[in-house]
């Protein structure tokens, strides 16, 4: 069975006829050809395939495309670009936070979701106090991150990028 959805990724509009069953990820690196969001493990354990919908992540791997009919989506590639890098892109090269550069795409995504939840205030499994505005520390960076894995244990140089780009931003 197709559907026809409308989903507007990295700014752009675009119309697609898929199959019901088609995952996100696909749709994005199959449909649309952006091939940043990365098939890790296909079973949401990972995070390479970390998107930001609506201003939150989510593992595109585990959601069809068709639940995201009309949403906003921003990918690795929505970012930034040569030239002109997000200031967590920029972090991650300065603080050598991508290593292989697999979970790469996924870290940043989840990464700049993270800083806008504790700029937002959202508390966080780690949150001292929930009735508490959000307190930017390691301890809260590591939990918010703790989704997305990096084989090559870049964890710290990943600690140290989020934090200079969080003070980049302020």
């Amino acid at each position: 069975m197709r559907h026809s959805l409308a989903l507007t990724v990295n700014g752009q509009d675009h119309a697609l006829e898929l199959d019901t069953r088609t995952t996100l990820l696909d749709a994005l690196r199959e449909h649309l050809h952006l091939t940043g969001a990365k098939k890790g493990c296909d079973h949401g354990q990972c995070g390479a395939c970390t998107v930001i919908v609506e201003g939150r992540r989510i593992n595109s791997c585990l959601t069809l495309a068709v639940m995201h009919d009309g949403d906003a989506i921003t990918t690795i590639e929505g970012l930034g670009a040569p030239g002109d890098l997000h200031p967590m892109q920029a972090a991650f090269i300065k603080h050598d936070g991508y290593q292989c550069g697999y979970c790469t795409p996924g870290q940043i995504c989840s990464a700049v979701a993270a800083l806008d939840e504790i700029r937002a205030d959202m508390p966080s499994h780690v949150s001292p106090d929930l009735d508490a505005p959000a307190t930017f520390s390691g301890e809260e960076i590591r939990e918010r991150m703790s989704g997305n894995l990096c084989r090559c244990g870049a964890y710290s140089n990943i600690v140290d990028a989020i934090t200079d780009a969080a003070e980049e931003r302020v």
